[in-house]
């Protein structure tokens, strides 16, 4: 028996994701009789019927066999997110709503790559068709006809915005096509123009929808509607009169008023017994003895203060402790490894959490601690813990922006905006921290002591140089060979003292500890010294220097290394 297919619509704040589901939602009640879609808790159904009715000749009922879609009527990335279950993304299949005019936008590619990570198949609807310069919408021929009945200049504009989309979607590795210029939809996708206002394209999309159901998932669509139901927690709702109540997507099997119900939570799983379950009529809670999948429903039950959003669920009438070991194990298989050092990182879902973990994860960034809900004091204080200045940070997504003199918090609603913010917070830091080391780090230089410049040989010794290359500073330590052998005491030019001097600057130089002519002699090429600690920052921060102190730090190394092959490596 194969059960509904449940729909997903995602996309962009503005590229018409409410309307296009108020849209399909508006033309199937058009064409039902009383009854024939069915309202549940934050989705509805169509059935089979009412989407022959809709596509009419489109589509062939002899070939379909699935009994209908059910959308979820939670737009968005987030609620998607939240849609999880064992092996990936609960929706069947996602409608993915770009406005044509406008192209892909940050929702939009955060939604590409939430699709790509769930391995989820969708179709790209490109609304907005009836905003095109010249365009002449149609509702009573199909949308194959309506783009002939364009004008030249219309028809040649919607290429040209396909052909822009086309470009973008390959920037993101996807292969994608009008639809009726499909030639294999297992290697591309889908693109349908439609209009969520005149509801051009509706039928085409219902279509589409249906018939790569029918052919690619049948096998995952297949139940036993007598099984234990299985769902996800899509939100937590305060019902007057109820308490706390479930809204859930069953997706699997049966479920019933008084059945034992297990339900995951970050710590253990809890079970307890359901007292009645609700569907929606005419805005109202409509309280029902049972129900199958796939459907949302309200559940009503004790003890799920808990309970978050994008956990699972499972009727356990039998073998409870087995069922509640399944569960355990459900969570802790989408629940990444955390590190014992690094940020923390919280978010208003299951699913949102697990996907920014993911994308930090991709980035190589270390996370301590990841959990659902509020930024609390308890995280700052984790944060506070850190020795590493970088990593006292709190990312936030859908979470409450909060101020913090001591730790940095970043807030966002979009995954790839926080992600960019951090990076950006990250870098930034990271640069001031290695300017402020680099400060207390010797810098490179190369001199030479010139001949007929010597104005006394010892205590101290000074005599004129030249700077060769880098920058020579009072105090700096210097090397002949592979040693250390004296310091730059004081520098001077025409009687004027300097703190530094650069390249092809000759000048003065007082010398303690040494004696011209037995450590070093007229001619003599010295080195600013520096230790192997001090060497190896500036190799890790090349990016901070010039190519010219790169070369004498290079030198430095070699002359080193004469007598220690391992220095600085």
């Amino acid at each position: 028996m194969l059960r509904q297919v449940i729909v997903t619509i995602m996309g962009n704040v503005d590229a018409g994701k409410s309307q296009t589901i108020d849209c399909i939602k508006k033309t199937s009640i058009v064409q039902s009789e009383p009854g024939k879609i069915t309202q549940s808790i934050k989705a509805y159904s169509i059935s089979i019927e009412i989407i022959k009715l809709i596509c009419k000749d489109l589509l062939d009922l002899s070939k379909i066999k699935v009994p209908g879609l059910l959308f979820i009527d939670t737009p968005g990335h987030k609620a998607f997110s939240n849609l999880r279950k064992r092996g990936g993304s609960l929706a069947d299949i996602a409608i993915l709503v770009v406005d044509i005019n406008e192209g892909l936008k940050p929702q939009t590619i955060e939604a590409i790559e939430i699709l790509k990570e769930n391995k989820t198949p969708f179709v790209i609807a490109l609304n907005k068709i009836d905003l095109l310069n010249g365009w002449q919408s149609r509702t009573d021929i199909p949308m194959v006809k309506t783009i002939q009945f364009q004008t030249q200049s219309t028809q040649k504009l919607l290429d040209e915005k396909i052909y822009r989309l086309l470009a973008e979607f390959y920037e993101k590795t996807l292969n994608t096509e009008r639809f009726d210029r499909i030639e294999d939809f297992t290697k591309q996708i889908v693109m349908v123009p439609m209009s969520a206002k005149t509801g051009e394209g509706i039928p085409e999309l219902l279509m589409i929808i249906t018939g790569l159901a029918q052919r690619f998932l049948e096998s995952e669509l297949s139940y036993d509607p007598e099984a234990p139901a299985e769902g996800t927690v899509l939100e937590i709702t305060e019902e007057k009169g109820l308490g706390l109540c479930m809204d859930t997507i069953i997706y699997k099997g049966k479920i019933k008023a008084n059945d034992m119900m297990v339900v995951g939570t970050l710590h253990e799983p809890i079970a307890t017994k359901i007292k009645a379950l609700f569907l929606v009529e005419k805005n109202q809670l409509k309280s029902i003895k049972e129900v199958e999948a796939a459907i949302g429903v309200k559940i009503s039950a004790t003890g799920i203060e808990a309970v978050i959003p994008g956990m699972p669920l499972k009727i356990a009438n039998k073998d409870l402790e087995k069922t509640k070991i399944e569960i355990k194990k459900q969570i802790e298989e989408t629940t990444l490894e955390l590190d014992n050092e690094g940020i923390i990182v919280k978010a208003d879902s299951l699913g949102s959490l697990e996907a920014l973990i993911n994308l930090l994860r991709e980035k190589g960034t270390k996370i301590k601690r990841a959990s659902v809900g509020e930024i609390s004091k308890k995280d700052i204080t984790e944060a506070l813990s850190s020795n590493n200045i970088l990593q006292r940070v709190i990312l936030g997504f859908n979470t409450k922006q909060l101020d913090n003199n001591e730790v940095k918090i970043i807030t966002d609603n979009i995954i790839y905006s926080l992600i960019d913010k951090f990076e950006a917070w990250y870098n930034e830091e990271k640069q001031k921290i290695e300017e402020k080391l680099m400060g207390n780090l010797p810098k490179p230089c190369k001199i030479k002591i010139l001949e007929g410049y010597v104005f006394r040989q010892s205590s101290p010794a000074v005599c004129g140089i030249e700077v060769l290359a880098g920058t020579l500073k009072h105090g700096i330590s210097l090397m002949k060979d592979d040693r250390g052998i004296t310091e730059v005491k004081e520098m001077q030019h025409e009687g004027k003292k300097l703190a530094e001097a650069k390249p092809g600057e000759q000048l003065a130089i007082s010398m303690p500890g040494i004696t011209i002519g037995r450590q070093i002699k007229e001619g003599d090429i010295l080195y600013s010294d520096m230790t192997e600690e001090q060497f190896r920052i500036y190799k890790k921060m090349k990016k901070l220097i010039t190519v010219t102190e790169v070369e004498i730090l290079k030198e430095i190394a070699e002359i080193k290394r004469k007598n220690n092959p391992g220095w600085g490596i």
